[in-house]
């Protein structure tokens, strides 16, 4: 059963409706939905999430299993996402530094599509918000996100 939704993203105003900031967004949307769980938006910026997550679990005595991670991934298309257990980070920077501080990479990840771009190096494409068509995509993919049966049944709802 999960116990703590870690949505990851950078603090500050400037970041708050950018690609990169889609784990805090979707975070704070499930946060209204489904107040009872525990939420964590890390504020020690994505490559650094590690930190904060481990003192949290550790704190709280939250197992990794028993945690949610979303995260932005530009290897899936913007409008698609994959919910995963025990996987490797797939040079997600976050991730990265989740799994090195609890020594672990046993927890789920729900990964969302922000596609990635050919021209726009991926430092600068990740930091940009989306477009107006971008974000209507999301919008429903949050829906489309909440009502699958594989997440109802993740967050045993």
């Amino acid at each position: 059963m999960l116990k703590l939704i870690v949505g990851l993203g950078n603090p500050g105003k400037q970041y708050e409706k950018t690609r990169h900031n889609i784990g805090f967004i979707f975070a704070d949307l499930l946060q209204k939905k489904y107040p009872d769980f525990k939420y964590l938006k890390p504020q020690d910026f994505m490559n650094n999430s590690g930190v904060s997550v481990s003192k949290e679990v550790n704190y709280f005595k939250i197992k990794p299993e028993e945690m949610l991670v979303i995260q932005d991934d530009l290897d899936i298309p913007t409008g698609e996402y994959r919910i995963q257990f025990d996987r490797g980070s797939a040079g997600h920077n976050g991730i990265k530094s989740i799994a090195e501080h609890l020594k672990t990479q046993a927890f789920w990840r729900l990964r969302i599509g922000i596609g990635k771009s050919d021209t726009i190096p991926t430092e600068d494409y990740v930091l940009m918000p989306f477009s107006s068509q971008e974000r209507e995509t999301i919008l429903a993919l949050f829906g489309k996100i909440i009502s699958d049966p594989n997440f109802s049944k993740l967050l045993h709802i």
